[in-house]
């Protein structure tokens, strides 16, 4: 059964960038997917590609999606292609740094990698897996409803929560 379920989801998903695609580049959206695309069935990787590559010069906005995407699955990427640098010569052992990880993260897609908030919704407390490094000073909002149910009122009190907040990006004061 959850066999099934996870098909029905790609073809949905592969129907749906489809469907947008067009929308995206009238609308100058510029369109991403961060995870472990090796995984998903071809035809949608194929899509996948035609939908980043279509969009790649559109600066208007920026979608990205998490498709088969784990936080730890991203650093271990990460940490895999600097072993290969490193192994290769092109990088010394003294230029790892939070800098260096950070270029190899799948976000490096984007030029605002860290989000400055994260609402979780469904009454959860955790935030499974996702964005492990880039959440390191993202403040976080945990709302009951569920997200289908979440709206307008519940993402006004989320954003009036962070107005509120004062931001010490690892810093005491």
């Amino acid at each position: 059964m959850v066999q099934l379920e996870v098909e029905f989801l790609m073809r949905l998903f592969e129907r749906m960038i489809k469907s947008e695609l067009e929308s995206c580049k009238r609308e100058s959206i510029r369109v991403s997917v961060i995870g472990d695309a090796s995984k998903l069935p071809k035809s949608l990787q194929e899509v996948i590609h035609e939908a980043e590559e279509s969009t790649k010069e559109n600066l208007k906005f920026h979608l990205i999606l998490a498709i088969s995407y784990g936080g730890k699955h991203d650093i271990a990427q990460a940490c895999r292609s600097i072993a290969r640098k490193a192994k290769e010569g092109v990088i010394e052992l003294e230029d790892i740094n939070e800098s260096l990880i950070e270029q190899e993260l799948e976000t490096k897609c984007t030029e605002y990698p860290y989000p400055d908030l994260l609402i979780r919704t469904s009454g959860e407390l955790r935030i499974s897996n996702f964005l492990l490094w880039q959440l390191a000073y993202t403040e976080f909002f945990f709302a009951q409803k569920h997200w289908p149910d979440f709206g307008e009122d519940e993402f006004v009190e989320a954003l009036t929560s962070f107005q509120q907040r004062q931001r010490r990006y690892g810093g005491q004061n």
